[in-house]
C-alpha cells in the first residue's frame, strides 16, 4: 500500500498521470506537513477508494496525529462548503448570498494545526469539488499570508493529478469486472 502501489496500478495509456503522481508528490517542494496534507484531503476529496487506500497510510506516517486529523476535516468540512457556496454561486437569485448559512463550520477557526496549512488544504479539495468561491476566498487568505502563488499551485496540482488518477483506476476497476 502505497504511492509506488498506486503508479505500479495506473494503465499505460495514463501514462501521463504516472509521471505526474510521481513527480507532483515524490519531487514536491511543499514541506511534509503541507504535502501529505494535501495528499490526504484531496484523496478523500476525489472518492476513489484505491487511490485513498493506496496514499492514505502514507499521508498517516508523515503527518502528525493533529495534522492527520485536520487534513481529514478540511476534506470533510470542503465537501460541505463547496456545494453549499458554489450553489450560492451559481443561482441567478443573489439575494441568496445574503442570507446567513446557518451551517457549523467551527473546524476552520480552530483546525489543530497551522491555518495556513489547513486553508492550503482546504484549496486544494476546492479545486476537485469546482468551487470558485471557495478557490477565491482561500486564495486570498493564503496570499494575505504569504504564501507564493507557485506554492498555491502546487496544492491544485496535486488535486488535479489525484483526481485524475482516481478518474482513472475507477474507470479501470468497473471495465475489468
Amino acid at each position: 500500500m502505497s504511492l509506488d502501489t498506486l503508479k505500479s496500478s495506473i494503465p499505460d495509456y495514463a501514462k501521463d498521470l504516472k509521471l505526474n503522481l510521481g513527480s507532483v508528490i515524490g519531487n514536491s517542494d511543499l514541506p511534509a506537513q503541507q504535502l501529505w496534507g494535501t495528499v490526504l484531503a484531496t484523496a478523500i476529496a476525489s472518492r476513489s477508494p484505491i487511490v485513498l487506500r493506496e496514499l492514505e497510510p502514507e499521508a498517516k506516517a508523515n503527518l502528525s496525529p493533529e495534522a492527520y486529523t485536520a487534513a481529514k476535516s478540511a476534506a470533510a468540512v470542503m465537501a460541505m462548503n463547496n456545494v453549499f457556496y458554489r450553489t450560492r454561486h451559481l443561482l441567478s437569485d443573489h439575494e441568496y448570498g445574503n442570507l446567513r448559512a446557518g451551517l457549523r463550520m467551527n473546524v476552520i477557526g480552530n483546525p489543530g494545526v497551522d491555518k495556513v496549512d489547513f486553508e492550503l488544504w482546504s484549496f486544494a479539495v476546492s479545486a476537485i469539488n469546482g468551487c470558485g468561491m471557495c478557490l477565491d476566498s482561500h486564495e486570498q487568505v493564503l496570499r494575505k499570508a504569504g504564501l507564493d502563488r507557485d506554492v498555491i499551485q502546487e496544492a491544485f496540482k496535486i488535486a488535479s493529478v489525484i483526481q485524475a488518477v482516481g478518474v482513472t483506476l475507477d474507470a479501470e476497476a468497473v471495465l475489468a469486472e
